[in-house]
Order: C-alpha cells, then sequence, then structure tokens
C-alpha cells in the first residue's frame, strides 16, 4: 500500500486526492506528516501542497455536491479523528464515481460518517461561539484561551469578525498552539503562534498581564452571576446539559469569587 504524505492542510489533503487520481493509484492511503511512519509492506510519496491541484477537486466537488455538503467535508476535515482521510477519501471516492448526487443517500456508510463527523464539529463551534470569553489586555487587545476538541478556530473567523468588528481580539487554541488575531483598523484576520510565559500559560490570564480594568469587569459579572442565581431552583442536570463541564474553565461566571 503507498503512504500519501502530505503537510496537514487542508489544500494539501485535496492535492493528495489529485495526485492519487492522477497517478491512478488503487491501493494508498493518505496520511499527514506528523503522523506518518514507514512501512515495510508499502513505499509512500511526498505530496507537496499545490494550490491548481487542490482547487481542481474542489471545482470537482462543486460540481457534484451542494454547498452544505461541501461544507461538511471541511469541517469533517477539521474534526481531526484518526480515520478522518480514509473517510474521506472513501467518501469523495464514491462522490466521484456516481452519477447521482450521492449526499440524500443517508443509508450509505460513506455519506452518514461524513454527516456525522462535519455534525459534531459543528456542535463544537456553536459551543465555542458562546462560551468564549474575553480578556482585555494591557494593551487592548482582548484575549480568550481555548481548547476545542475539534479544530475549529477557522470555522470562528466570521462570527466575530462580525460581532467584534470595533475591536482588537485574539483567540488562541492552546491545544493545537496557534490563533486568529483581527486588527480593527485594517479589518484584517492573521493566523498566530505564541509562546506563552510560565505565568500566561493558563486560560485566564493573570492580573498582571490584564488592563487595569479588567479584574474588575470580572468581579462585577461573578457577582451578577450569583446574585441572580436562585439556589432552590438549581437544576444541575440540566445546567450541564446545556453547559457541559468541559467548558467551565473558560467561562468567568465559574471562577471562584472573591469575597
Amino acid at each position: 500500500m503507498t503512504q500519501l504524505v502530505y503537510d496537514g492542510t487542508f489544500d494539501g489533503f485535496l492535492t493528495s486526492i489529485f495526485e492519487a487520481y492522477e497517478k491512478k493509484l488503487q491501493n494508498f492511503t493518505i496520511v499527514r506528516c506528523t503522523a506518518f511512519q514507514p512501512s515495510l509492506l508499502g513505499g509512500h510519496i511526498l505530496v507537496p501542497t499545490d494550490q491548481g491541484k487542490s482547487l481542481r477537486v474542489w471545482e470537482g466537488l462543486i460540481k457534484k455536491l451542494s454547498r452544505r455538503s461541501r461544507n461538511d467535508v471541511y469541517k469533517s476535515f477539521l474534526s481531526e479523528i484518526p480515520e478522518m482521510e480514509g473517510m474521506l477519501t472513501q467518501f469523495m471516492t464514491y462522490v466521484f464515481k456516481s452519477s447521482n448526487n450521492v449526499e440524500a443517500d443517508v443509508a450509505d456508510r460513506r455519506v452518514l460518517a461524513v454527516t456525522q463527523t462535519a455534525r459534531m464539529v459543528h456542535r463544537e463551534k456553536h459551543r465555542m461561539e458562546a462560551f468564549i470569553r474575553f480578556q482585555r489586555m494591557k494593551d487592548d487587545v482582548y484575549y480568550a484561551a481555548i481548547a476545542p476538541d475539534f479544530n475549529v478556530i477557522p470555522l470562528l473567523v466570521g462570527h466575530f469578525k462580525d460581532r467584534y468588528a470595533d475591536q482588537h481580539w485574539l483567540i488562541y487554541d492552546k491545544k493545537r498552539n496557534y490563533g486568529i488575531q483581527y486588527d480593527h483598523l485594517s479589518r484584517t484576520v492573521t493566523e498566530v503562534s505564541i509562546q506563552f510565559a510560565d505565568e500566561a500559560s493558563h486560560e485566564f490570564l493573570p492580573e498582571s498581564m490584564c488592563h487595569e480594568e479588567e479584574a474588575q469587569y470580572q468581579r462585577l459579572w461573578r457577582d451578577y452571576f450569583y446574585s441572580v442565581n436562585i439556589g432552590q431552583r438549581n437544576n444541575r442536570k440540566l445546567h450541564v446539559q446545556h453547559v457541559p463541564v468541559r467548558y467551565w474553565r473558560y467561562l468567568t461566571e465559574k471562577q471562584p469569587a472573591e469575597r
């Protein structure tokens, strides 16, 4: 079996699909470079990302799939689950070989796998939009740290760019060590990678790195949260259903209040 080794990007994955078709490979797997291990039973091909080849594959999907299904392909790629490349390869092979639109064939395991994976990623993206809490830093940058189950950073750009268009903000994925930064003056979004000092390694920045008013705002929000809470009507089961415990570490209102 031939292993097609790519750089881990979506364009790199689509380029690998193109290479497999161009070389008429019958028995192959697509592996990102960080997971690649040489095999004694087969060779490997290093696939450099080619925007032109990637675009040709994407244009092929445009002809075969609706926008929603194409988005499902991208969301499934962002899941980063171990079987993701194989799942998408099987799905796309089915798409290109079929003369009909396959996305309605929900009984097919390949279609079902992509649909269900995309749904999980979309749910995580939706939760990040709801649970992200910004902290105002001394340089007036609004900072938020996250560590989502899936790589949803690319899916968050539009939401926060529209909602906080007049602010300079930074959302950082500490699990994958990269983030997105929005400059409200130039209205541009850039990808960044940061080496954090020990004191800034947690979800909430130390007070020394925050704007002088930030600590006060956090205390006011926690006080408000606790004051409107009616203890006798607490329903923890329902609360955890809507706000899973694994997200509490990012929420200002879930941090211990200073009394």
